[in-house]
């Protein structure tokens, strides 16, 4: 996979192992990004306020083609975090209810259901679920303990950010289904990293991060928002698209698409990042990176002396376990600094993660660099196992 190393921009001194956190740009997508941001610049009025939207428009259609949705269902945003803040400052909750979510959730998604719940008397409950995850009924089990008669949606990793797991979200929106709960699912890492189909899903929201796995410039995501559900969802931002004057064939667009001025070149790239991967056969880059990353992680865990989180099933393009450390932030400058290595040292709680992701310029000797580094740190005891 090696081929792949000078199609990006990546440092060729650093074992890049953090595709999760940001992703990185292929250089055919970032030319195509300049050459917007300079279209931009040479005619800004004109580039704003008409062919960018026209462009705007195409992402979405192209991206709704990729995700099985429809295009007026979805809007570009700049992060998932812009899109979990917009649904939940929508939602009005009261006093008693409560938002359900694991106790693994991404920590800024956490921090915003606290914020919004105690506005309004709310409970953010963070449900324990069962580590190693073995079975989608073991999850759904452990997840629905947490549902009550004031649950008012269930809130939900498609995968995890710090413990890098595949959640059985199919298994949960079916379930909530039958409890007339809504789901809304944070999908940051999920789209360029498994099969997107949101029509079957039939998640009432779904979030989606194209800057990652997809390989779009940063600040290019995605909202898609059931149609029953539109008119409920308001502007995170009120502008012109409120009320407008020109609308188009979509409120839920133009509320949530025109809130500004805004460099939104980024999400233009959407249509060149997919025609990036369909050059390159991605499915079958992606499917090598799978299997590199779990033909790794028994080696790794072995390593460290800490079991598995998941199956097989429960793992993609990415690999975490739990780690011993007194000083996590302290690991990580060392990870960096001396062996060159980026990878994330991560806090949930109380626990520190340690996750290694593969992308198609990842091979072996990347992850033997690793395995070396952890040898040493363990005879160190900057890691204990």
């Amino acid at each position: 996979m090696n081929d792949f190393k000078n199609l990006f921009l990546l440092n060729d001194e650093v074992t890049f192992l953090n595709f999760g956190s940001f992703g990185a740009t292929p250089k055919p997508v970032f030319e195509k990004f300049q050459s917007f941001q300079l279209e931009m610049e040479r005619d800004p009025v004109q580039f704003i306020t008409k062919r960018g939207i026209q462009y705007l428009k195409e992402s979405r259609e192209a991206l709704a083609s990729m995700i099985h949705a429809q295009a007026n269902d979805l809007v570009m945003v700049t992060n998932p975090s812009y899109a979990v803040n917009t649904v939940a400052k929508s939602l009005e909750l009261k006093a008693g209810d409560e938002i359900l979510a694991t106790n693994i959730e991404y920590g800024a998604c956490d921090r915003t259901w606290d914020f919004v719940c105690k506005e309004h008397g709310a409970q953010y409950i963070r449900q324990h679920v069962s580590l190693p995850l073995v079975s989608d009924e073991q999850f759904v089990d452990d997840l629905f303990q947490g549902a009550t008669d004031n649950t008012k949606m269930i809130f939900i990793s498609h995968i995890t950010s710090t413990t890098a797991l595949i959640f059985p979200v199919e298994a949960v929106i079916q379930k909530a289904k039958t409890l007339n709960i809504p789901v809304f699912v944070d999908g940051a890492h999920a789209i360029g990293q498994i099969p997107l189909n949101l029509t079957a899903l039939d998640a009432d929201f779904y979030t989606g991060a194209c800057h990652k796995w997809l390989m779009t410039p940063k600040g290019s995501s995605f909202l898609h928002v059931k149609k029953s559900w539109q008119e409920y969802i308001k502007p995170l931002i009120v502008s012109w698209g409120y009320e407008a004057l020109f609308p188009s064939d979509s409120k839920f667009i133009d509320w949530h698409q025109m809130n500004g001025t805004r460099d939104y070149t980024a999400m233009l790239c959407v249509p060149h990042a997919i025609a990036f991967r369909q050059a390159h056969d991605w499915d079958t880059v992606s499917d090598r990176a799978r299997n590199l990353a779990y033909q790794n992680a028994i080696t790794y865990s072995r390593l460290l002396q800490s079991p598995l989180l998941g199956n097989a099933q429960y793992i993609g393009q990415m690999v975490s376990v739990q780690i011993q450390t007194p000083d996590p932030e302290a690991l990580y400058l060392e990870l960096v600094q001396r062996f060159k290595i980026e990878i994330p040292v991560m806090r949930q709680d109380e626990k520190v993660y340690l996750r290694y992701s593969v992308q198609a310029f990842t091979d072996q000797n990347d992850l033997d660099t690793l395995f070396e580094a952890i040898e040493t740190l363990k005879k160190e005891e900057k890691l204990m196992v």
